[in-house]
């Protein structure tokens, strides 16, 4: 037997009530029936965001029987509230559907229904339906120049995107990795809109940049690959000719350059740095004390191209003039290796003072030593007066009472910018333009002294008999 929808059949009863109401006139009335009971249910099909769902109500009576024809108004979720959508009616299942487009943000994709019902049928309504978010697959690039230039800013790049183009915004970690360190949080970045976010940095080495983003509701996380930006120094580098040996010692790289220029400050010795130097390169019995010394701290080009600021130790009335004749060098990017203070070597009991041999043997410039000539024990250097310095000693050796020091292959070659053999070469005449006089030539290249300020005449070479006083 064919069960006909619960509205038709309580419209025909109704018809034959009415019908038989005159022919039953004198019969008591009947008490009248309450509305029948209904059960209204809302679901819809997972989706994307920004893809539509079809929702699907159906109203049955307590019997199960589909309700026909029946008003249906189906609200949405707001922030805060619930907004109507649409009207729909059941067919003859006692289904409606309708199509709405999802959101990015779960709450607003909840959708209720209900069913004000009339005489014969009661109202009802169905709970809160939330419609499930499929979630988008997404992609992380970064982005940017492959190098910068050192001291310069560059901007790293960061996109999120879904694989269907769409920007995603939202919380990205952007990571950094320095040349030889760890990877580490860089920043925490707010892609916009369209799913862009980017950084201005000043890396000052080389990097390497990735980001990660965690999933949201409407789309799943991301890690980017790996971008890389070389840091390129703002100098030339130096290039030395085939087969030219390196210092013995490497010495780490001297902090970066500190403001325009070459920058030069020259103060009293503070108490850390004689510190330091006591029992190395000054000690009892030295010709002058901390009151007659100064440091010098100065920027430099070192070989690779780059910045450094280097520092050392002079007497108080030839500083200013070593730090003008310093400052010209860097104005003509004639490079320098390394500029430690001597002490850093240590004590060496050879020369009685800081070790010089290893000074040299790393190629690094420094001045003021309280030490013996190397390899002439008892006689006393001129850099015990602080007035001397020392510049790139590897490329330039001295001959000293046995031999060479600190290498023989440089002595026979010159180099146009750190190696020099004649007076002519841009070194010795930048110094000596500015009171730095070449003392011994050749037999001691990387020796120069200075005159104080005011002085005419430079001072006297000491007498070390047939060999330099280096």
């Amino acid at each position: 037997m064919t069960t006909r929808p619960r509205r038709t059949s309580l419209l025909v009863a109704a018809l034959v009530a009415a019908l038989a109401g005159p022919l039953g006139a004198a019969a008591a009335p009947a008490a009248a029936a309450d509305p029948a009971p209904t059960v209204l249910t809302l679901g819809g099909s997972p989706a994307h965001a920004g893809a539509a769902t079809t929702l699907r109500a159906t109203l049955l009576d307590e019997a199960g029987t589909p309700v026909v024809e029946a008003p249906v108004v189906v609200e949405r979720r707001t922030d805060d509230d619930w907004r109507r959508v649409a009207t729909v009616t059941t067919d003859a299942t006692g289904a409606a559907v309708l199509e709405q487009v999802l959101d990015r943000t779960p709450r607003t994709n909840a959708f209720r229904a209900s069913y004000a019902g009339d005489a014969a049928l009661a109202g009802s309504a169905s709970g809160p339906a939330e419609v499930t978010l499929r979630r988008r697959h997404s992609a992380l690039t970064v982005r940017g120049p492959g190098s910068v230039v050192d001291e310069r800013s560059t901007v790293v790049r960061v996109q999120w995107r879904t694989r269907q183009g769409e920007g995603v915004p939202g919380r990205v970690v952007l990571m950094r990795r320095d040349a030889g360190g760890a990877w580490r949080t860089a920043r925490r970045l707010t892609t916009d809109g369209a799913g862009n976010a980017s950084l201005r940095t000043t890396p000052r080495v080389d990097t390497r940049w990735r980001a990660r983003a965690a999933g949201q509701a409407w789309v799943r996380g991301a890690r980017s690959g790996v971008h890389a930006v070389d840091n390129l120094p703002p100098g030339e580098p130096v290039r030395l000719p085939g087969g030219a040996p390196r210092p013995r010692i490497d010495l780490p790289p001297q902090p970066r350059a500190v403001g325009d220029g070459a920058n030069p400050v020259v103060t009293r010795i503070p108490g850390g740095v004689w510190d330091q130097m006591t029992g190395r390169s000054w000690h009892a019995g030295c010709p002058v004390g901390r009151s007659s010394l100064r440091l010098l701290r100065v920027n430099y080009w070192d070989f690779t191209g780059y910045r450094r600021r280097g520092e050392m130790v002079l007497h108080a009335d030839v500083a200013g003039r070593v730090a003008g004749a310093l400052g010209a060098m860097y104005a003509r990017q004639l490079p320098i290796r390394a500029m430690y203070r001597v002490d850093r070597f240590g004590w060496s009991a050879r020369v009685r003072g800081g070790d010089d041999h290893a000074s040299m043997a790393a190629d690094n410039t420094s001045a003021f030593n309280c030490r013996d000539v190397v390899n002439r024990p008892g006689i006393r250097s001129p850099h015990s007066y602080g007035r001397s310095v020392d510049i790139n000693p590897w490329e330039n050796p001295y001959r000293s009472a046995t031999g060479l020091v600190p290498n023989t292959w440089w002595q026979s070659r010159t180099h146009p910018r750190v190696a020099w053999r004649s007076s002519q070469h841009p070194v010795v005449s930048t110094l000596a333009a500015r009171g730095l006089r070449w003392t011994y030539g050749t037999s001691d290249n990387h020796h120069f002294d200075a005159r104080p300020a005011g002085m005419a005449r430079p001072l006297p070479a000491p007498d070390c008999g047939p060999v330099a006083c280096e």
